[in-house]
């Protein structure tokens, strides 16, 4: 009976009568059986998930592109719907500006009493909330997108073009006009800024002559 070396790893079966290179196969192939399915890569497994995120990313930018759109449609249905809205509230005031102009004039006259006065002020609150404002003042520059001229003047004490009396105020919804401020307006007096540049020339040549001769003469 023999003992088994320990430590000892058999070697495949060949013949005795086998060559070198025959031995040499034999152990080959019986370490390649031999060796761990794993450290093999799955080629097919791998192309596999490669499709699989590539997939995935073209659904996610699908998704995205469509969200983008979705919120660009949203601002422009409530852009649309705000314009819808304030045409409708401008033909609905632009009917009622005649009476507030009426509303205006009683109240610069003291007329605007009693009762009267309680539905002028009930009208001019409703007004107000649909989003009405009123501009035009005395003293501001004309402008000519804003102003209406339906009177002119020229004055001395201004230095550009502008609204020395408000004839009828001008109303806008947000940034829509409904109707110009119709204002007079006054501008510069022609050849005021020239006369007055002339006479300070003129006084200070005079004082240059009196100092180069000695100051002025006495009587």
């Amino acid at each position: 009976m023999t003992e088994e070396t320990p430590g000892f790893d058999e070697k495949p079966d060949v013949p005795s009568d086998a060559a070198p290179e025959d031995a040499a196969q034999a152990e080959s192939a019986d370490k390649a059986g031999s060796a761990p399915a794993g450290d093999v890569p799955d080629v097919a497994l791998q192309a596999q998930l490669d499709q699989v995120r590539t997939a995935l990313n073209e659904r996610t930018t699908d998704l995205q592109r469509l969200q983008a759109e979705y919120q660009n449609y949203r601002r422009r249905v409530e852009r649309d719907r705000i314009t819808v809205k304030e045409i409708a509230a401008a033909n609905l005031l632009s009917e009622l500006l005649p009476t507030l102009d009426d509303v205006g004039r009683a109240r610069e006259h003291g007329e605007l009493v009693g009762g009267f006065k309680s539905v002028a002020e009930s009208l001019e609150t409703v007004v107000a909330k649909l989003g009405l404002q009123q501009f035009g003042k005395e003293g501001e520059p004309f402008d000519p997108t804003i102003h209406e001229a339906l009177m002119h003047s020229y004055a001395p004490d201004v230095t550009e073009t502008t609204c020395v009396a408000i004839l009828q105020p001008g109303y806008r919804i947000g940034e829509r006009t409904i109707r110009p401020a119709r204002v007079a307006v006054a501008e510069p007096q022609p050849g005021a800024q020239g006369t007055k540049s002339g006479s300070d020339d003129d006084a200070k040549g005079a004082k240059a002559s009196d100092e180069e001769s000695g100051g002025p003469e006495e009587g």
